[in-house]
């Protein structure tokens, strides 16, 4: 009896286990389906501020050229070594401030002085030649006259005497050319500016022609710019451009002042010029990037932000009732608008967007096409994205500059 009422237990319980899996199998499916039947609830919208979206519209745009290069100062001149020498003396190091005309330094003068005297000896002796030939000469014309010599011998003692004084001729200006390598022994500034480069120390021996300081006038400088063939065609005289110089922090106006008439060997890029206004901080070699104005039309644009290029063709973010839909765009030429005070690339669009649409900025980041937004101060339908629009065209100058 106990071991029949204990098989009745464990089917007893078996049968119990098998019900409990049946009925919670059957329970899970129906939640499952009931999950399924319920209409999933939609993604929070997006909140958006009037600095988050922009509205294209038709204005003044300026076609700008991109260009970029080092600052080179107008006027700056190298001092050189006109002698062999050594450099006995030298005042000046980077930074100091130098006037035209100023003595800066000296080379030793033991050998040119040298030169000096043995020059002047020459001449001497030159001298002293030239006086016997021209005695010489003046006692043959009267032994001639009376007589006592032939014309032939009268005709060599002319010649001698020639000879003398070109030889001594000679020697004088070999006194000059001494003399002048004297005073080229003193080191002179040969325009005022701020010493950039001391390139000799006291107690080297330099030879002729080598450099030994460097002088830039820093009262005007230049932008030297790279212009492929194709671009250079809009560039003319007088036209603006903005800098962007390392090191300032405000942009720095400039103007083209000249245009290479030849392009470079290898490159074919011409060179332009651009004068840039006084501005504290300015150096010499520092690089500048920047733009020049050439052209202004008017013509659909918008931030160059606001295109967006992650995809195979570019494409921006317009806002349409409360959805964002993605449009792809045909760009057009570059340039710069005014928004909000700040200048900003900015780029054509002539294909994809209408006047009066409202776009996203690059600011927003990501956003799906298709996703729910709202436009703050408007209702859940976008009821006033008219005036959101309006708001937004007012935050865009249309003075571009």
């Amino acid at each position: 009896m106990k071991r029949i009422s204990s098989g009745w237990i464990v089917l007893v319980l078996a049968v119990l286990l098998l019900a409990g899996f049946v009925g919670r199998t059957l329970y899970v499916r129906s939640q499952e389906r009931a999950l399924a039947a319920t209409p999933p609830k939609p993604p929070p919208a997006l909140e958006l501020g009037a600095s988050d979206t922009l509205v294209a519209t038709t204005q003044a745009f300026t076609r700008t050229l991109a260009i970029s290069g080092g600052l080179k100062a107008v006027d700056s001149a190298v001092v050189r070594a006109k002698v062999a020498a050594e450099v006995k003396t030298l005042t000046v190091r980077e930074g100091d401030t130098v006037k035209a005309g100023q003595t800066i330094g000296q080379l030793d003068t033991l050998e040119v002085d040298l030169r000096v005297q043995q020059a002047d000896q020459n001449a001497a002796s030159a001298r002293a030649q030239l006086d016997i030939a021209q005695r010489a000469l003046n006692n043959n014309r009267a032994l001639v006259a009376q007589g006592f010599i032939s014309a032939t011998g009268l005709e060599t003692s002319i010649s001698n005497e020639a000879a003398a004084r070109a030889t001594h001729e000679a020697a004088l200006a070999a006194v000059n050319l001494a003399r002048k390598a004297r005073g080229d022994t003193q080191l002179v500034a040969p325009i005022s500016g701020l010493v950039s480069q001391r390139l000799v120390q006291p107690g080297e021996r330099v030879a002729v022609d080598a450099k030994l300081v460097e002088i830039v006038d820093l009262s005007r400088i230049e932008l030297e710019a790279a212009v492929a063939p194709e671009d250079v065609v809009g560039v003319s005289i007088g036209q603006v451009a903005r800098l962007s110089i390392d090191g300032l922090a405000a942009p720095v106006t400039a103007r083209v002042a000249r245009i290479n008439p030849s392009t470079q060997a290898g490159t074919r890029a011409v060179m332009v010029y651009l004068s840039l206004d006084p501005h504290p901080g300015l150096r010499q070699g520092l690089f500048s990037t920047g733009s020049i104005d050439l052209r202004s039309s008017r013509v659909l644009a918008v931030p160059l932000s606001a295109v967006r290029v992650d995809q195979a063709q570019p494409y921006v973010l317009a806002v349409v009732g409360d959805r964002v839909e993605q449009r792809k765009v045909t760009l057009g030429q570059r340039g710069e608008l005014l928004i909000d005070g700040i200048v900003e690339p900015a780029v054509e669009l002539t294909h994809g967007v209408v006047d009066g649409t409202i776009l996203l900025r690059g600011s927003v980041g990501a956003v799906r096409d298709g996703s729910r937004v709202h436009l703050k101060g408007g209702d859940k339908n976008g009821g006033t994205a008219d005036n959101t629009a309006a708001a937004a065209s007012a935050s865009v100058n249309t003075d571009v500059r």
